[in-house]
């Protein structure tokens, strides 16, 4: 594999965890993120709890 296509290889498999967003003409967008990780959302759910729970 020569290094040229290394780096195109890398590259794509970096752009599918990353923020991308794609024109679709006349000013519309298509926005796509990576998704969040459970540890990152079980995190948020413990240090936040539900509001209005306890009333």
């Amino acid at each position: 594999m020569s290094f040229p296509t290394l780096i195109q290889e890398i590259a794509e498999l970096a752009d599918e965890k990353l923020y991308r967003a794609e024109n679709l003409g006349s000013g519309t967008f298509r926005i796509t993120k990576p998704k969040r990780k459970s540890r990152k959302s079980r995190q948020s759910k413990l240090k936040n709890p539900q509001r209005g729970a306890r009333k």
